[in-house]
């Protein structure tokens, strides 16, 4: 239902409602149930989203919206746009003329940044989790942030402002692959002498080492995947060096896979669009919790994700991919504890016919 106040209902206008979202590609992903939400409870409604020009492509062929506002980013690679910035200013005023009914700062959490750009659009609702209502006094719908949900029912249950009740379950996060990712896989795998769902993807793209598998970790599965099940393994990894404080890399774990020259396993260290249409030709996909592991949860063959150390780290109760194909385990410190067995066991779970 509508709240009984709105003006826009009243008069038969179509409600129009802006969702921010700025940040990680992972997380822009798991924006979508939301979106999808949305449109099904309120069909007529106008629905926008604010997006930057990091993560926009995230949402590329998806109809749950009906505009896409794209912010260039100020300040890439620590380096400040001025041009940038006065696209931006511009791009502002012209969301303040929408006159929009809601702003939703889809974020899980507060985030006092993405509150003040929400409220500067001055729309009639503004929406936001916040720890303290007081600070926001110009918030029109202050929420206390839910504890121990799921990031993407966290976002989703912004959308209990609007008068809309949250659906018990959720629809899973969506992401349409461009022809010309799916036509560069088709060709890489042609000329690896490979074939779609002939392998499974296995990455190493996390930050963090104790959410890595080890090398002899990447040889063992991938050489018992190859003899169980006839599978090839991808073999993808981020590049560059991990103390490399704006994009580490993964080049320590992965040189001495590759030096192992392993008959298994085919290496691919290309840009993320390509990556993903490989991801989306595999029969399964093994990553970290990481973007790339709620990418591949939305694929056909789904994901197995590692989590490690969450007495520190995020949780899978609030982190774990979700997907029709989609499991995980949980290592007390680091997945190198993992056993082999578990491993594969998870593994054969979603390589079953409908599993």
């Amino acid at each position: 239902m509508r709240p009984e106040t709105d003006k826009r209902t009243e008069e038969n206008t179509p409600m129009k409602i802006l969702v921010i979202k700025r940040d990680k590609l992972g997380d822009m992903l798991l924006t979508t149930p939301m979106l999808a939400w949305l449109r099904k409870a309120l069909p007529d409604a106008e629905i926008h989203v604010l997006a930057n020009d990091y993560n926009a492509w995230v949402l590329a062929g998806n109809r749950d919206f009906d505009r896409i506002w794209t912010l260039p980013r100020v300040k890439h690679a620590g380096r400040v746009r001025p041009g940038a910035a006065l696209t931006s200013l511009k791009l502002f005023w012209q969301l303040r003329r929408q006159e929009f009914d809601w702003v939703l700062v889809a974020n899980g959490e507060e985030s006092p940044r993405a509150i003040r750009r929400g409220l500067w659009l001055g729309g009639k609702n503004t929406v936001s989790y916040v720890q303290s209502a007081s600070t926001y006094p110009k918030l029109s719908h202050p929420l206390p942030t839910p504890l121990g949900e799921h990031e993407s029912r966290r976002l989703a249950r912004l959308v209990t402002a609007i008068g809309l009740p949250l659906p018990a379950t959720l629809p899973n996060p969506r992401y349409v692959l461009p022809e010309k990712d799916a036509l560069f896989a088709r060709q890489w795998l042609t000329e690896q002498k490979l074939k779609p769902g002939g392998y499974i993807v296995l990455g190493l793209g996390a930050r963090r080492a104790k959410k890595q598998p080890t090398t002899q970790q990447v040889l063992d599965w991938s050489a018992a995947v190859a003899e169980r099940w006839g599978l090839a393994t991808v073999f993808m990894w981020t590049p560059g060096k991990s103390d490399n404080p704006l994009y580490p890399g993964d080049d320590e774990v992965a040189e001495p896979v590759l030096a192992a020259n392993s008959p298994h396993i085919h290496p691919f260290r290309g840009p993320l669009d390509q990556a993903l249409g490989l991801i989306w030709h595999a029969r399964t996909s093994i990553f970290p919790d990481s973007g790339l592991m709620h990418f591949a949860a939305a694929s056909p063959g789904g994901v197995l994700g590692l989590f490690a150390d969450t007495a520190k780290s995020p949780p899978p109760s609030q982190w774990a991919p979700i997907g029709p194909r989609a499991e995980w385990v949980e290592a007390p410190l680091a997945v190198a504890e993992l056993p082999d067995s578990l491993i594969l066991d998870r593994v054969g779970i979603l390589l079953r016919p409908g599993g």
